[in-house]
């Protein structure tokens, strides 16, 4: 009942903005992303399932802007993540808790006030033939995607170059409310691309750890007109352990929350160096590869390396078929596991089927854009 008095009510937004203003335009999107996924650790250990979400969480959106004359506009996002292979929502608690923003802009920039996709999050798709998604180790470790209550500002693309600059103003008691900062710079022409992206999350005042959370993401890409190599280095400490595993939880939430200052693994770092490109073989069919490592520089043995070979086959416009394998080999102490763009709802949750293990899968699946 919840889910479908937010659709009544956003389409009822709809039909009055449509009528309200000849020059405004709205648009209803959404994506559909399932795959059949085996893995098999070392352990003996083995997964089947029917998952969502390898290259895009399914979801359901609506967009629209307004011409206010003069050169200035206004836009709207509103986005929530869909389980479709159990028709459920992403969230329970919300519907749209993907996107849910309003902004204007003129032929200077952008500013947009709301729960919204940050710059990391945002140039998935100049770090590897994934777009940082099932199969990359840089998505493996975790990758800070949005934030509540976020003022940014998005710059056009001028000579090349665009900038965006995010500060996401946590609700939180603690001291002097912990803000999430977050900044992407990007060059580009029609061969070459490079740019940073990367996070300040603040602790309270007087916090027990007074350390950032800290993710710094370079990255370097070569179009040679068949397909992209890319370069990816990040460094990271937004890494911590839970009952599962040494490296299964994040100090600040990868879809929202705040730096508490309170967990001591701020103080322990973590780089990861990736390679990878993607070639055309044809019009409809790209392949790709990877190599990554995470290492871990505590010294605590919690690093892995990995990579993934795949195929991504266009069977339309807007439909494609992908397969993929991967393996990921976790170092004495570390403990990762392969994550896609929605979270694997089966995995492995015991310590010792990924402490130090080897994970290997498979994953064949079908994504429908609408």
């Amino acid at each position: 009942m919840k889910t479908h008095k937010y659709l009544v009510l956003a389409a009822g937004l709809i039909g009055t903005a449509a009528a309200s203003a000849q020059t405004s335009s709205v648009t209803i999107y959404g994506v559909l992303d399932q795959y059949l996924n085996y893995m098999h650790s070392s352990s003996g250990a083995s997964v089947k399932a029917l998952e969502d979400g390898a290259s895009l969480r399914s979801r359901l959106g609506f967009r629209g802007t307004e011409d206010l004359g003069s050169g200035l506009y206004a836009k709207f996002q509103l986005e929530g993540g869909l389980s479709a292979d159990t028709g459920t929502q992403a969230d329970a608690t919300r519907f749209f808790d993907r996107q849910s923003w309003v902004g204007l802009g003129n032929p200077y920039g952008e500013v947009r006030v709301g729960r919204q996709n940050g710059p990391i999050f945002a140039r998935g798709g100049s770090i590897d033939y994934t777009a940082r998604t099932l199969g990359s180790m840089v998505n493996n470790f975790g990758v800070p995607s949005r934030f509540d209550n976020d003022f940014a500002y998005l710059s056009p693309r001028w000579s090349g170059v665009q900038f965006e600059g995010h500060v996401a103003l946590a609700e939180s008691a603690l001291g002097n409310r912990p803000l999430v900062y977050q900044l992407g710079l990007d060059w580009e022409n029609k061969d070459f691309r490079v740019g940073y992206a990367g996070l300040r999350g603040r602790p309270p005042a007087n916090a027990a750890v007074d350390r950032d959370v800290v993710y710094d993401n370079y990255y370097a890409n070569w179009m040679y007109g068949k397909g992209t190599v890319y370069l990816t280095y990040v460094r990271s400490n937004n890494n911590t352990a839970t009952a599962v595993s040494n490296n299964a939880g994040t100090i600040l939430g990868n879809v929202g929350g705040f730096n508490a200052g309170s967990n001591p693994d701020l103080n322990n770092f973590y780089k990861i160096y990736q390679i990878s490109a993607d070639y055309n073989l044809t019009d409809l069919l790209k392949i790709g590869a990877l190599w990554g490592k995470i290492d871990d520089n505590s010294g605590r043995g919690r690093g892995a390396t990995g990579g993934s070979i795949g195929a991504f086959y266009s069977l339309s416009k807007r439909t494609t078929f992908e397969a993929l394998i991967q393996t990921l080999r976790n170092d004495t102490n570390g403990g990762w596991r392969p994550a896609g763009s929605a979270g694997l709802k089966t995995t492995f949750t015991a310590p010792a089927d990924i402490t130090g293990r080897t994970i290997r899968g498979v994953q064949l699946g079908i994504v429908h854009r609408f």
